[in-house]
């Protein structure tokens, strides 16, 4: 009995051991199950994907396509840069070819195949480039060592395709199977006005590769260092692209630049094109279109004006070679002309590299003169574009005159011709020519040009006033009319001036009164220009721009000019007739017949230049003097008398913008001329000035 019992509970012990060996089984069995299918999910909905693009990615490659580069026009709608259409030969090699064993076992295919293209290219474009068998398997073509291109990037190698060339090229594509796929794209090459238009300003082009390392250019650092960790093919800038370099075409690059194409190729496991292998082609997007204000009309008449006006003071002054002038809106702060002559052909640069013939020619022309020093030639023989302001101060001086309480609109002041600094100073200052104009006012000061008044009215008396704080005030005053701080126009390089009254190897009183009358103070034709506009809208200063507006491929309005005042200088009405009325400089024979009252400063700014002292004609007016339209500042380096060099270019781009626009709100080319017996003709306009 006892032996069933222990029997019988041995049979419970073996099924209970069972039981829950079988439940750790069904237990473990169930664990692995929901690892399997947590997996599995992950792989599909998580890890699925970026597998996937990793797939995809390890056998096929991103080949961007340069995009169309926008236009830019000029306020009257004349495209002065534009891209124009051209076929291009591109040619993927399909072997290694490089310098390792295997690739020159396959250098004689290659070279064959070349050679049969070069024959074909000379039959269908004898009259076209003719590159030798050594150029194309260079660096610079096919590249068959990979220096600038990966192993299944196509390759640019014949550019300027004829319509021969380009219906056999691909209906040919694969007439180098195993070796070659050939390829014709259509792309395009910039083309500039060849007029020269203000070309300075428009800009030009260069490499990608040339500017995007360039301290110069951290618009494009910046670019070069995002698109390392972007892989968007629509952003990416090929090494040869060409991007806008200085002027409107960099300022505005992002919307001149469109978004590239892309291409997607299979490749092999050695990284090579896989024939046949193309598997989506994405199109370019064209870039949107820059309009500007400046009207090309007034702007060639401009640069004409400072053409001709050179020549004209050669005969006298043998080392006047250059020009500067900015006319702005009074109302808008829109730039209708701005000419640094002499100019160039923008052309050279039209495929954003320049030969070194060309870059000899123009290397010291294409600076903007207008809004940065710039010199003709060798800086220390010649005269820089950033000059004193000379007498063109005065009006300012005698603002600030009036606001510090140094003098009252009815002072008056007795002017002998010369002025002492101190009983130490033998020498003195002079007005120019050492006029003598007896009593004179704060207004017949501005319409004289008193070096004395200014000297005597306005330096000393500050310098009394203020002490060593001075110069801070000065420059406070400067700077609230634009002066020593940049206009802030919408391009590129803009230099604020040179404020020579802050050298501290000079005294305190002789740096007063040299900036007093403008021998002081060093700044930019724009920022005369600016300033000029100020005082005609009675202290708005306006930020001035060259863009007008911004249109895309469809005409939309994606971008608008606005008018923006900076900041506004406050003086009561009573000191701003003062100096408007002063501003009535006398000039002989230049504006004779001109229709319009108008405000004018004459300058004359003093330099030592080649050990001797030369003269800066320096010039700036607004018209008409009631309810001014336009402003015009204008400088010629080395050019003596601003009345004598620099008034009769602004009389030319006065008589040009009326013209186009009218200094009384008429165009006149819009007016009917008259008959030869003095009746109106209405099918007949006014001709170009």
């Amino acid at each position: 009995m006892k032996v069933q019992d222990k029997d019988r509970e041995q049979e419970v012990r073996r099924q209970r051991s069972f039981g829950l060996r079988l439940n750790l089984f069904f237990f473990s069995v169930f664990v692995i199950f929901s690892v399997i299918i947590v997996r599995t999910a992950m792989l599909q909905f998580v890890e699925g994907p970026q597998l996937k693009e990793e797939a995809v990615s390890q056998a096929t490659r991103d080949i961007p396509m340069q995009p169309v580069r926008g236009t830019i026009y000029s306020a009257d709608k004349v495209p002065i840069a534009y891209s124009m259409p051209t076929q291009t030969l591109y040619a993927t090699p399909l072997k290694n070819f490089s310098n390792d064993e295997a690739g020159v076992k396959n250098r004689p295919e290659v070279k064959e195949a070349v050679n049969r293209l070069l024959a074909k290219h000379k039959e269908l474009n004898p009259s076209g480039e003719q590159p030798t068998l050594e150029e194309m398997l260079g660096k610079d073509r096919l590249d068959l060592e990979n220096i600038k291109h990966y192993g299944y990037m196509p390759r640019k190698i014949l550019t300027n395709l004829n319509e021969q060339e380009v219906a056999y090229f691909k209906e040919n594509k694969n007439m180098f199977k195993g070796v070659l796929t050939l390829d014709v794209v259509e792309e395009t090459t910039r083309a500039y006005d060849p007029d020269s238009v203000a070309v300075q300003t428009v800009g030009y082009l260069s490499k990608f590769k040339s500017v995007r390392e360039n301290k110069n250019f951290q618009f494009y650092q910046d670019i070069y260092q995002e698109q390392k960790t972007n892989p968007d093919p629509s952003v990416q800038y090929l090494e040869d692209e060409i991007v806008g370099y200085y002027g409107v075409e960099q300022e505005y690059q992002k919307y001149l630049r469109g978004k590239n194409g892309y291409k997607r190729i299979e490749i092999t496991p050695q990284s090579m094109a896989k024939e046949g292998g193309t598997e989506q082609i994405v199109a370019p997007q064209k870039g949107d279109d820059v309009w500007l204000s400046i009207n090309k009309n007034v702007q060639t008449q401009t640069e004409k004006a400072i053409s001709d006006q050179i020549r004209v003071l050669r005969s006298t002054k043998p080392y006047v070679s250059t020009g500067f002038a900015v006319a702005m809106e009074v109302d808008t702060g829109k730039v209708v002309a701005m000419a640094s002559m002499p100019d160039f052909d923008a052309n050279y640069y039209n495929a954003g590299s320049i030969s070194a013939d060309h870059y000899n020619e123009i290397e010291n022309l294409y600076v903007n003169g207008t809004i940065r020093a710039k010199a003709p030639d060798d800086k220390r023989n010649k005269a820089e574009s950033v000059v004193y302001m000379g007498s063109t101060i005065k009006p300012l001086s005698v603002l600030i005159g009036l606001k510090e309480g140094l003098f009252n609109p009815g002072s008056t002041y007795f002017d002998d011709g010369i002025t002492y600094l101190n009983k130490a100073d033998k020498k003195g200052i002079k007005n120019a020519g050492g006029h003598y104009l007896g009593y004179i006012n704060p207004r017949t000061a501005i319409q004289e040009s008193s070096n004395t008044f200014m000297i005597d009215m306005v330096g000393k008396p500050l310098l009394d006033k203020y002490g060593s704080g001075v110069i801070d005030v000065w420059t406070k005053h400067m700077n609230e009319f634009g002066l020593g701080v940049p206009t802030e126009v919408d391009l590129p390089g803009e230099q604020s001036g040179t404020t020579d009254y802050t050298n501290t190897k000079e005294s305190l009183l002789t740096r007063m009164a040299y900036a007093s009358f403008g021998q002081q103070g060093k700044y930019t034709t724009m920022q005369l220009a600016q300033y000029v506009t100020m005082l005609a809208n009675r202290g708005e200063r306006l930020k001035p721009h060259i863009v007008d507006k911004i249109t895309d491929s469809k005409g939309t309005v994606v971008y608008q000019a606005k008018r923006e005042v900076l900041n506004k200088a406050e003086y009561s009405s009573e000191y701003w007739d003062l100096i408007q009325k002063g501003m009535n400089t006398k000039l002989d024979g230049t504006f004779d017949g001109f229709p319009y009252d108008f405000a004018r400063k004459t300058g004359t700014s003093t330099q030592h230049i080649r050990g001797t002292d030369i003269d800066n004609g320096v010039f700036v007016a607004f018209a008409p003097r009631e309810n001014p339209k336009l402003a015009v500042a204008v400088v010629v380096p080395e050019g003596g008398f601003g009345s004598q060099s620099a008034a009769p270019i602004a009389r030319k781009i006065f008589d040009a913008y009326d013209y186009e626009y009218g200094l009384d709100g008429v165009p006149k080319k819009s007016l009917p001329q008259t008959n030869t017996d003095g009746t109106a003709d209405p099918n007949a306009q006014t001709q170009n000035p």
